[in-house]
This record gives C-alpha cells, structure tokens and sequence, in this order.
C-alpha cells in the first residue's frame, strides 16, 4: 500500500491527468490511446531522449512483427510514434526517475523525481520495460578509460564504425546481429567469444561462419585480456585462451554481456511483483494498488508475450479503464478513428 499525504504545494507542481513512466514504444502508444479519450499525459523517463530500448540499445537493427510494416528500425518507429502522438501534445521530463509516490487524500498521486520535479495526477501509468538497465561491463582492466571513445555497448549510428578496426565481443544475439550488419563498413572485423558455441540465432551463425570461410572476417576463440591505446583511443587488444594469446589491431570494440535489469524505485511502491515483474488484471491492466497501471515488458499475466505489439494492446485496454477514473461522469462511447470524425478532429485530419 502507498502512504497517504494530505497535501501539496500547487505553485511547484505539475497537475495533470496521467503521468507515464517510461517513453518506450509502449508508453508513446499510450499517449495516442489516452488522447484519444481526452486524456492528457505527462512522461518521465530516465533516458535524454524518447524511445527507451529500442532508442537505447538497437536504433538502426530492424523489427520484423510490427503490423503494416514488414520492416521498420528500432529509431524508425519510435519517429513514427512520436509524429503519431504530436496532436495531443504529450509533455517529456527526460533524465530523471521517480523517487517518490504517494496517494493524496483526495485519491489522487503525487509523484517527485530525483531532481525535484513533481506532479500531481489522477493516475499513474508505469510502461518501463524491464525497469533501469544498463549494459554489463566486462572485466577488462582499464575499459573505462575508453568508454564512449572507442569502446562502445550500443550502436546509434552504424557508420560510426565504418574504416575501423572493429572487435565484437559476445556470443548472443546483440554481438552476431552487429557482426554481420557492421562487416560490410569495417576496415577489419574479428568476433571474440569464450566459447565456439553461441546462444545467438542458429541463421546468424550459419551467417558468420559464411562470412569466416569466405576471409571477411576472423572469429577468435577466448577472451580479450588486455587493451592499449592512448588517450581513450584503442590501438591493439589482447586476446587470450587456453593455448596462446593474440594481438589484434582495433580502434572500436563493442562487447555485448547483456543487460542488468533493476526494477528501480517502483520495487518499493508496495505492489504486487511476480518474479521482479508487476503483476496485472487482463481487464484493464492495473496493478495491486487502485489507480496504478502497468504495461508493456514491465509486467506480468498468465500468457504474458513481451512483444511490442502485446504492450499496444494493453494500451489501448488500460485507456479506456484510466479514461473513466479522469473523467468519472462522462460517457465514455467507443468510437474507431476511420469513422468518427470527433477523433479525426482530434488528429488533425479532418
């Protein structure tokens, strides 16, 4: 349960009718669902910038299963949805998270983030993915000194990397997926794993020992042990097996060991958690606590996908049910946007 605060002062506050939590495709959706309804949102997200993980971790990687587009990148549809949502006017608090939630005695929540913004509103909506992440650094001696100038766990810009000497690190998905894509643009490019065995996709497998064969790149057994370089700049690193070490030219490297997911602050809101997820009704995807929704890889249900296209859904059910906590004595008619011509107005097409 949440304590109860009995006030707030309204000349430092932000009022509005729904504050989300994250600005992943999820939560943008929910904006366009909410404003649909009339509802106007506020969101917070810890990021500088819209677009949560697939912004974050797999800007230019292409999705497959998001409905009318066969192929669309992890930055290509969050623009859409952020051009999607523009009629309604959301309002973003980037770089910051919320530290503190509390329920008025008038039923609304208070909300302060960890700079000192606060809101006041009607109802919370948590769409953060799997909560904070960040990626797991190696144990390498000295990485942090080449962090951001040429070691890097994230690819924003493919061409960042083109005429470089390029090591990816990593058996996963992340590390073969930007091995195949980046091979075409690096001057050079050399695959380290610990182990000739991959937990990534057995195509892209297929497609890296392909590329091996053919002299286009190296796939070293073992680990880097050890960079040089001067100035953040990488020159050469080590790497090490059981039998033998070798130096390899390199001036980027990319190590992908995952992520480390922390629910963050909304573990100690008092609701209900299955396995470090929120648990959710599959009416109107609202948590434990009244009023509190949960929606997208952040939380859980029996049958439970994480798929972009499953937290969509649950925006669209979770709007009507916060539609009529925002507005408790209105009507609320379920119209579709290809005939009503009030939605229409509301996006600006008609």
């Amino acid at each position: 349960m949440l304590d109860t605060v009995s006030g707030f002062d309204p000349g430092n506050t932000i009022e509005t009718d729904v504050v989300i939590v994250g600005t992943g495709p999820v939560g943008l959706f929910a904006v366009f669902e909410l404003g649909l309804l009339d509802v106007k949102a506020h969101l917070i997200d810890i990021l500088d910038r819209p677009g949560g993980q697939c912004a974050e971790l797999y800007p230019e990687k292409p999705i497959y299963d998001i409905p009318a587009w066969p192929e669309i990148s992890g930055q290509g549809l969050v623009d859409r949805l952020m051009e999607q949502i523009a009629p309604f006017e959301p309002e973003f608090h980037y770089s910051q998270m919320v530290s503190a939630l509390n329920r008025l005695e008038d039923g609304r929540f208070s909300l302060t983030t960890d700079i000192g913004t606060h809101f006041v509103c009607k109802a919370v909506v948590i769409a953060a993915g799997g909560g904070s992440f960040q990626p797991k650094r190696p144990p390498i001696a000295g990485i942090d000194a080449y962090e951001g100038t040429s070691v890097f766990y994230a690819v924003r810009q493919m061409e960042a990397f083109r005429d470089h000497d390029l090591v990816v690190v990593g058996g996963g998905d992340s590390a073969l997926d930007w091995t195949i894509n980046l091979q075409p643009l690096a001057k050079s490019l050399t695959l380290v794993h610990r182990r000739d065995d991959f937990r990534a996709a057995p195509d892209s497998v297929n497609k890296m020992r392909a590329l091996v064969d053919e002299g286009k790149m190296r796939f070293e057994l073992g680990q880097v042990s050890a960079l040089e370089g001067d100035d953040g700049q990488l020159t050469q690193i080590t790497v090490k097996n059981k039998e033998s070490e070798t130096v390899l030219p390199c001036s980027r490297m990319l190590p992908f060991f995952g992520l480390t997911m922390k629910l963050g602050p909304v573990a100690d809101w008092g609701l209900n958690l299955h396995e470090n997820l929120i648990t959710v009704d599959t009416e109107r995807f609202e948590t434990s606590e009244p009023g509190i929704f949960a929606i997208g890889d952040i939380n859980w249900y029996p049958g439970k996908l994480k798929l972009i296209l499953s937290g969509f859904h649950e925006a669209a059910l979770m709007s009507q049910a916060v539609g009529k906590i925002v507005f408790p004595d209105k009507r609320i008619v379920f119209q579709y946007t290809t005939s009503s011509s009030n939605l229409q107005k509301k996006l600006g097409v008609l």
